[in-house]
């Protein structure tokens, strides 16, 4: 799918690519989102470009994330997909500057592009370049939302982990601590990964020589080394919570342990002396006597209490 954005008006979607295609003078952005192969072609053709292949884009080499070929721009950040579901993962995505213009080659739904793509014509870019940083901003205000929520999980999970009742299960909130891990690493993955790129953008003469946007890149580079510093320390809180958690269900199960291996030593020396009466001989000392039977019992008693009060002198109980 091919969308072209208009200065002033709403991104398009171009329903078929002919031969000769050209983009119109007033195009400031080109969104490719899982192309046909006919539509990179009509796209390279228009703008004298090679778009990078998908194992370019995955490639992990900054050489083949970052360069300046035939006089455009080309720079590959990872960024996180479909954060809501069960399974987030990071998907590449190319920007490339290039004759005035954004091209953007992607194979996922991002949110951060359908919003860009709704506030564009209030925001009124005049070049590429500008559409790019605020491109940039959306995706950068989507990926603080994504640490914002998963923060407020997270502090969710915390408050239910120390207020827990005695015996609760654990499993939901190991799943929830497990998910907002993976979410926040893929997060600062992403911003890592755009801290590169916002890098590399510096060295595009399109932004060199735009004091502005030299301005506007600066302040999104600053955005980026903020959140990443934030979702490294979320990623270090749900770490401790992980481990908090798994101390309490080591607490809880040594509790359980110790309260059978009680109950197994308490009643060790009553089950001897039951045995030791319950032999089927002849002669035994005490088998004819009358007072036999509540002896036993007592005696079974008393072996059972002297464990319980040793172990709460030694403060075990």
């Amino acid at each position: 799918m091919l969308k072209v954005l208009r200065r002033g008006h709403r991104a398009a979607q171009v329903e078929q690519v002919a031969d000769g295609w050209l983009p119109d003078p007033d195009v400031l952005w080109l969104d490719l989102l899982k192309p046909t192969r006919e539509e990179e072609l009509a796209v390279e053709a228009a703008l004298g470009l090679q778009l990078p292949t998908v194992e370019e884009m995955q490639a992990l080499e900054p050489s083949s994330r970052l360069y300046q070929e035939c006089g455009g721009t080309f720079m590959t950040a990872t960024l996180l997909a479909r954060s809501q579901e069960d399974q987030p993962f990071a998907t590449p995505v190319t920007f490339v500057l290039a004759k005035g213009m954004l091209v953007t080659l992607r194979y996922e739904e991002l949110r951060a592009f359908s919003v860009f793509a709704e506030r564009a014509p209030d925001n009124d870019h005049q070049s590429g370049t500008a559409a790019l940083l605020g491109l940039m901003d959306a995706i950068i205000e989507r990926l603080a939302k994504i640490l914002d929520d998963t923060g407020d999980k997270v502090e969710q999970a915390s408050g239910a982990i120390f207020k827990r009742p005695q015996g609760g299960n654990f499993r939901p909130l190991l799943t929830d601590l497990a998910q907002a891990q993976s979410v926040t690493a893929l997060t600062r993955g992403s911003l890592v990964s755009l801290a590169r790129t916002l890098g590399y953008a510096s060295l595009a003469t399109e932004i060199t020589d735009d004091p502005e946007c030299r301005a506007h890149l600066k302040t999104l580079q600053r955005d980026v080394q903020s959140l990443t510093e934030h979702a490294s320390h979320q990623s270090s809180h749900i770490a401790f919570l992980l481990d908090a958690a798994l101390g309490l269900i080591n607490i809880e199960q040594n509790g359980i342990i110790k309260f059978f291996s009680v109950v197994a030593v308490v009643f060790m020396p009553p089950t001897l002396i039951a045995s030791i009466y319950g032999m089927n001989f002849d002669v035994l000392p005490e088998l004819h006597w009358k007072a036999g039977y509540p002896m036993a019992l007592l005696a079974m008693l008393v072996a059972a209490a002297l464990p319980v009060l040793w172990f709460k002198k030694r403060g075990w109980l």
